[in-house]
């Protein structure tokens, strides 16, 4: 598929500040975009704080606790080139995570933005196997940043 630049949209609704940029989402994109065969056009990455989570977790997914981030796709096609989406991402949860795994902040909210990614692309993390593999596509593309 064609290397195009994907539109990035990162907003902060919380009080912490952000150790990861447009540019470094841009980066990832592009990365994810030549390794796995697709492409993304629009993508909002959005950061909120552990009550909007929450409120999104319940809303559309119907479950009532904190998450690290929820991930929707918009586009109704059935490949993966044009990919439009909206991570939401819980800043004070990946925080907690960075801490908890003993990892720079960056890393984790790096790990995060991958993480929905390869959700929007189609992987899932719903058994060990599937959690597993995302795991070592997060540790590669990590690896590539």
């Amino acid at each position: 598929m064609p290397a195009e630049e994907a539109d990035i949209q990162l907003f902060n609704q919380t009080s912490c500040s952000l150790p990861v940029s447009e540019a470094q989402i841009s980066q990832i994109a592009s990365a994810l975009g030549q390794h796995e065969n697709c492409s993304f056009l629009l993508l909002e990455v959005v950061f909120v704080d552990e009550e909007e989570i929450v409120r999104i977790n319940k809303e559309y997914l119907d479950r009532r606790y904190i998450t690290d981030i929820i991930t929707f796709r918009y586009d109704k096609k059935d490949h993966n080139s044009g990919i439009e989406g909206t991570l939401f991402c819980c800043a004070p949860r990946i925080k907690e995570q960075a801490l908890e795994y003993d990892v720079p902040a960056e890393n984790e909210f790096r790990r995060i933005v991958i993480h929905g990614l390869l959700h929007l692309i189609g992987y899932d993390d719903q058994s060990d196997g599937a959690q597993r593999q995302m795991t070592e596509k997060e540790d590669f593309y990590l690896s590539l940043s």
